[in-house]
């Protein structure tokens, strides 16, 4: 059989993700604050992740790699033992998205098959700019290391991504555009959903391994309905004495205006005794969190993705799900939410693979009041 051979421009953002245990919701021109607050690097171990899976995969297709130097690529090729060429640029021990973008534009130059990169959303608004004056447009894969991740472009994590990749090489992934967003961090840390399309790339596609572009929930009578009906379920099975570590979004927030506290849309909250601690990160939680045998979370899944783990909450460590345990997730989601899921799976991309294994098999949903699904989580 003959072998196939592609390259693939690979591009890593060392600082993507940082913000996201130390809740503040991005790393975009805060990276000091980030890194003062205990942050640790992300991207990288995503990033090798990849080229270890796509190792695995790579049996009888010659995909050759072609890389960043230094800490943007070429370290994560050399820890994976990958063999990889290296782009004629030089960075800086920090790098910037200008880095990034000059990197795009030597791939295109390359002729590369196809570009990966591993960051956020921003990192993919960089690509995107990067490509607009490419004619001929080169696909596009996102490897997931940010905190939001609302564009479309993303594999569903690094091991997905490297499928997706090898599936590419063999001419079994469709082609489909897919949407870049990007939030106003700044707004986003006021708590205010401010989400802008910035274009179209176009990127493989391969059914359950792409998470596609974040739903967001519709502001109508029935669906606000559905959130009082889950908030009331919720409440009434909550223990007086418990403490309950509360994740994003509206349908969670509902839970908090019965309960008659303040609660953050966009951030991770504690509630215990009456009252809540509003916008915590991961070592607030640890240090407020007495009980964990006492100890519940409620999270609802991201629209369309389906996602309840490693999107914008996470605060809600590896760490802390493992002290907390599965039986003590409580899951909410409307029944239109619950229909707008692809596949109707929900996912999990904690970055821990002992925490996604431990959450894998199903989960009861609650969709309404006293009604709840049993659903797969992949």
């Amino acid at each position: 059989m003959q072998i196939k051979t592609m390259m693939i421009g690979f591009v890593v953002n060392p600082i993507a993700g940082m913000g996201g245990k130390v809740g503040l919701k991005g790393t975009d021109n805060i990276l000091n604050v980030a890194i003062e607050r205990g942050a640790e690097p992300v991207a990288p171990r995503r990033a090798v992740d990849f080229l270890l899976r796509l190792k695995e995969f790579n049996t009888d297709t010659k995909i050759e790699v072609l890389t960043c130097p230094g800490i943007m690529g070429e370290n994560e090729a050399a820890e994976a033992c990958l063999n990889s060429q290296i782009l004629p640029m030089k960075i800086g021990q920090k790098t910037t998205a200008s880095d990034t973008k000059e990197a795009v534009r030597l791939m295109i130059a390359s002729k590369v098959d196809l570009i990966v990169f591993v960051g956020g959303d921003g990192t993919a608004k960089d690509v995107l700019e990067a490509m607009r004056c490419n004619a001929k447009q080169i696909p596009v894969l996102g490897v997931p290391s940010g905190v939001k991740m609302y564009s479309g472009i993303f594999a569903m994590s690094p091991s997905d991504a490297a499928e997706i990749v090898v599936a590419f090489a063999h001419d079994q992934a469709e082609m489909e555009e897919f949407e870049i967003m990007d939030a106003d961090e700044e707004a986003i840390r006021l708590d205010v959903f401010a989400v802008k399309l910035q274009g179209i790339l176009k990127g493989p596609f391969l059914p359950a391994h792409i998470q596609g572009s974040k739903q967001i929930s519709p502001e109508t009578v029935d669906e606000k309905d559905n959130q009082t009906a889950i908030a009331r379920f919720i409440i009434e099975e909550m223990q007086q004495d418990g403490t309950y570590i509360l994740g994003p979004g509206t349908t969670v927030r509902r839970i908090a205006e019965i309960l008659g506290v303040e609660k953050t849309v966009l951030g991770v909250d504690i509630y215990k005794k009456g009252k809540v601690i509003l916008d915590v990160d991961e070592k607030r939680i640890l240090e407020e969190i007495d009980d964990w045998n006492f100890t519940w979370i409620i999270l609802s899944p991201i629209g369309r993705q389906g996602i309840l783990l490693g999107r914008g909450n996470q605060q809600i460590s590896p760490r802390i799900v493992k002290l907390v345990g599965k039986e003590r997730i409580v899951v909410a989601a409307t029944k239109s939410k619950l229909q707008s899921i692809e596949e109707n799976v929900l996912r999990v991309d904690s970055g821990d693979a002992q925490v996604d294994e431990m959450l894998k098999g199903f989960i009861r949903v609650v969709t309404d009041y006293r009604e709840w699904r049993i659903t797969q989580v992949q």
